[in-house]
């Protein structure tokens, strides 16, 4: 397993891997030496992160390994439908699960996601709008929101 450590706007994220895919990539609230050699199991994940941020890329074209039930598993590959810039309810996700009363077993299922951002668990909201629980910190779902879907001013003439 590798391991890279990179610096995002958002903190120091942690990147695991190796040739099976990317295992977990999490933002740490703690300082870490930035790798000076990314391992080349990891190049394209850094890379492709570091487009997500600079506003260059919408979708991630990588070979993901997350460790998880079969549950989780279903739970974090219907996060990967969520488009860029949309979002989904706990209620609406459940619903495409196949079971409406699983709601808490899917928010369960989608904090514990391995895969910060490319599994983009960020996307998912309360039925009302708000921005209900984030394991990397509501901050920075809100600012993973309005990255994706920045607001626009219009003309006012």
């Amino acid at each position: 397993m590798e391991t890279t450590y990179i610096s995002t706007p958002l903190g120091i994220a942690k990147i695991q891997g190796d040739a099976d895919g990317l295992s977990a990539i999490s933002v740490l609230d703690t300082e870490e030496t930035l790798t000076d050699v990314i391992p080349e199991v990891l190049e394209d994940a850094v890379y492709q992160l570091n487009e997500y941020f600079e506003g260059q890329r919408e979708n991630f074209n990588l070979q993901l390994n997350p460790q998880g039930t079969p549950f989780q598993q279903g739970v974090w590959k219907e996060l990967l439908t969520i488009p860029y810039g949309k979002t989904m309810s706990y209620l609406e996700l459940s619903k495409k699960l196949g079971d409406v009363k699983a709601i808490r077993a899917v928010a369960a299922a989608n904090g514990k996601n391995p895969l910060w951002i490319i599994v983009p668990c960020h996307r998912v909201i309360g039925s009302d709008g708000s921005l209900t629980g984030y394991a990397s910190g509501l901050h920075r779902k809100k600012w993973l929101l309005a990255h994706e879907n920045p607001v626009k001013q219009g003309s006012l003439f």
